[in-house]
């Protein structure tokens, strides 16, 4: 270089220049990078977002529907009317084990006779308030699947407006026994869940409740249960579970 033409100021000028240019690219790469940067989306973050959605419509309805006071109150009537319950006797207290010759026989064992159950309903007589407050407090167990004001979820059918539900007893009976599987039609709409429903073991007494409150809410009005219509099909435990075909029509 033309030592004439070294100029100090000159050079210091552009040194400073492209210095300040480098910062200006970095502060405007920084601030794109800033609006524009979000975390890496997985397949658990993708799965998750719908049951989050979901759990916040339960936790909303669930809130509108009954307090937090309620839920208290019947968890502790639950809670004693478990902690007082018996198990029921049966012939071999062992675990039925699908496939096995217990399964077997009971499976080709005949199919239970109903009628006497059916036939002890009485359509006038007006149900029991203090039975259907019973059955209301075990209901919460069947709230998980069948919703809070029995208008079904994804995991069971609608009781609402259910014609199986105001249909004959021995089919509530037989479901709460043996559990039931396949689809079903219930008001017109077929639903099919990939497990369906298990029995849920309940006593006589606890089952005879249940089904008078759920036939005597949601808009239903049928009669109450009685226990002597539950104890005669005991012998159902153990089958396997019913489909609606082997049902009586409703």
């Amino acid at each position: 270089m033309d030592p004439t033409r070294d100029n100090p100021v000159i050079r210091f000028t552009t040194f400073w220049w492209g210095l300040g240019t480098f910062f200006i690219f970095a502060a405007l790469f920084a601030v794109i990078w800033f609006f524009n940067h979000s975390e890496p989306v997985t397949l658990e973050d993708s799965a998750s977002k719908p049951r989050y959605e979901t759990k916040e419509k339960i936790d909303a309805a669930q809130a509108a529907n009954i307090s937090p006071e309620a839920i208290e109150a019947a968890a502790v009537v639950v809670g004693k009317k478990l902690a007082a319950s018996k198990p029921v006797a049966v012939e071999l207290p062992a675990q039925i084990v699908p496939g096995s010759e217990t399964a077997k026989k009971l499976a080709s064992a005949p199919a239970a006779d109903t009628s006497k159950v059916d036939a002890a309903t009485t359509s006038s007589a007006p149900a029991d308030p203090a039975q259907v407050e019973a059955g209301k407090a075990t209901y919460m167990i069947c709230a998980a699947c069948h919703g809070q004001n029995g208008e079904g979820t994804a995991a069971g059918p609608p009781l609402a407006g259910s014609e199986w539900v105001t249909g004959p007893v021995s089919n509530l009976v037989m479901i709460q026994m043996r559990g039931l599987q396949g689809p079903i039609t219930v008001a017109g709409k077929e639903y099919a869940f990939p497990g369906g429903m298990v029995p849920l073991g309940l006593p006589d007494q606890q089952i005879a409740d249940v089904l008078t409150y759920i036939r005597n809410s949601f808009g239903n009005k049928a009669s109450a249960v009685k226990v002597e219509q539950v104890t005669p099909l005991r012998g159902e435990v153990g089958k396997p579970q019913l489909t609606a075909a082997e049902l009586a029509k409703p």
